[in-house]
Formats: C-alpha cells, structure tokens, sequence
C-alpha cells in the first residue's frame, strides 16, 4: 500500500486527513504532515462536502513558515480509487459521512473544533485558528514520531 519515497528506498505512509468542508482542519493537517513528516510520509486532504479554504487558514499556515502555494478544496470522491495506510478524520462530522477507502488502511479519528466558527472581531477569530493549528502540529508531531 505504501508508495515509494522520494529517496527511492523507504516506502512513504500515505495518509488522508478528511473533514467536512476541506477548508481548514484538514488542510493544516496535510500541510503540517508534509513539513514535519518529510519524505516518509504522502500527506492528502479531501472533504466530505467540499468548498473552498477559509482565507484565514491560508494566513496562519503562512504565519508559520509553511508552505500554501496550490492548496485547495477537493472532494473525498477525487481520491475514493486510491488506497491509504491511513484515514484521519479530523471533525465528527467527517467520522459519521467519511466513506470506506480501499486496501484496509488504519481509520483514526483526531477531533478538532471547527476555528471557522469562532465568532468575535478578526483578531479573535484569527486567534481560534492559530489554536487548532498548534493542536494538530502536536498531534502531527506525536504520530509522526510513533510511525518512525
């Protein structure tokens, strides 16, 4: 199930992070896995109802250092062909809809509060998607540091 890596010599996990909407949660993920995991790991994100990523989410992975050049929304059902070693949801919404993919990959579940629903002024609400990127770096780091 696992691809070759980069290197050509270390098969990669590949993991999708799912989550309703593909705007936010799960595209942090995706993207703290490609930084923190390196070559080991193949890092996808999809959502069960896609739209479009939140601007905020884009700002606070820029914040950080990473990378956000061609991120965006996609559907579960782009990726429904191919197997996974694991299948991350990242909301409860997406654990009760996220579909069965093939080759009997690992389904875990993360759940992360939704910083798109943070309400107040920008700087608050900027604030509740910093949290949740934080959250998901640390859990990213833990899985990361299990899976080497």
């Amino acid at each position: 199930m696992s691809s070759v890596s980069e290197a050509g010599s270390t098969p990669s996990i590949r993991v999708l992070f799912v989550c309703t909407h593909n705007s936010a949660r799960s595209i942090m993920a995706e993207v703290l896995l490609r930084a923190k995991g390196g070559s080991r790991f193949e890092a996808h994100s999809a959502g069960t109802q896609p739209g479009e990523v939140r601007p905020m989410t884009l700002r606070v992975l820029t914040d950080a250092g990473l990378p956000v050049t061609g991120l965006r929304s996609k559907s579960v059902d782009e990726l429904r062909g191919e197997p996974f070693d694991y299948v991350v949801t990242v909301c409860d919404e997406a654990q009760a809809e996220c579909p069965t993919f093939p080759g009997g990959g690992e389904r875990l579940h993360w759940g992360y509060d939704d910083p798109s629903a943070a309400t107040g002024n920008e700087a608050e609400r900027l604030d509740a998607f910093h949290h949740v990127l934080i959250a998901i770096a640390r859990r990213i780091d833990r899985f990361v540091d299990e899976k080497s």
